[in-house]
């Protein structure tokens, strides 16, 4: 626990945020998909409540909601602001370690653990920080700032009006929720509950980054079954699934249907995962 007699700063609340593994797992069945998720839930659902918010609290599925009521003399409708508490199950994020990279003077950046490289011509935004502070894992873990940076930001909002009545708002509504790497985030969401009219997610990528609209992010899940023959006897007998699913990925339009292909609103289907054996492969694909 931290000790409100402390001024935290944004940066100083997601450092906290970084070092809870709430890492979210597709293959997962149960809601949500893991239950350490609930670990950072709760200690934010603690924290709003002791700034002030009496009805902060988190739901069994592992929701945090909570309001700051208004100050200002005209009545607006509610507005939320969400972010969610996983992280991507492409990387662990246990363990994490983040690095504060004191005043960027620009380049590439050195992470210290596994040879990794953060390079500018692959990393163009990081152009735009040199003179401010940036903020990595050390390289063995995901960072997890998608969306442990979210929850900073609107924590210290929180905190900043609630420690200055002077600048007038309507009803706040905050959420966090669970399982949105996994496409599974507003699964369980109680909406008559959260009572906001409008909503925005804190999850951008850069500075001044506003977005009406997004992909759907649906996910396809296509299984190839083969027929697994000892090599030595295949000849006209085996199967292979790897190779149906191979073939299959390389029938799709290239120029139309990939994302490094598309923008705007192009559609594009795109497989995140692929593995198997001679005997059933799997590819999973969003879109």
């Amino acid at each position: 626990m931290f000790d409100l007699k402390y001024r935290y700063t944004c940066v100083d609340r997601f450092l906290r945020y970084a070092t809870y593994d709430t890492q979210s797992d597709e293959e997962s069945t149960s809601f949500p998909s893991t239950e350490k998720q609930k670990k950072l839930s709760a200690e934010l659902a603690r924290e709003l409540k002791k700034m002030g918010l009496r009805d902060a609290a988190m739901d069994k599925w592992g929701y945090v909601m909570a309001t700051l009521p208004a100050n200002a003399a005209k009545k607006v409708p509610p507005i939320a602001f969400i972010a969610h508490v996983d992280t991507s199950p492409a990387v662990t994020g246990k363990g994490v370690k983040p690095i504060v990279h004191r005043k960027y003077k620009g380049g590439d950046i050195r992470l210290p653990k596994g040879g990794r490289v953060i390079k500018t011509s692959e990393n163009p935004d990081l152009r735009k920080m040199k003179g401010f502070d940036v903020i990595t894992s050390d390289g063995a873990t995901l960072l997890g700032a998608d969306n442990k940076a979210g929850i900073a930001e609107i924590m210290d909002a929180a905190n900043y009006l609630i420690t200055h009545p002077e600048v007038k708002h309507g009803p706040i509504k905050i959420c966090f929720t669970p399982d949105e790497e996994v496409g599974r985030g507003t699964e369980k969401i109680d909406l008559k509950k959260l009572g906001a009219k409008y909503a925005y997610t804190v999850d951008g990528s850069s500075r001044g980054e506003v977005e009406a609209e997004t992909f759907s992010a649906d996910m396809v899940v296509l299984k190839f079954i083969g027929k697994n023959i000892h090599p030595g006897y295949a000849k006209n007998k085996m199967i292979n699934s790897i190779k149906l699913a191979a073939a299959f990925m390389e029938s799709l339009p290239k120029k139309k249907l990939s994302p490094e292909t598309t923008e705007k609103r192009q559609g594009y289907v795109h497989c995140t995962t692929i593995s198997g054996l001679e005997e059933a492969t799997t590819l999973k694909m969003i879109q």
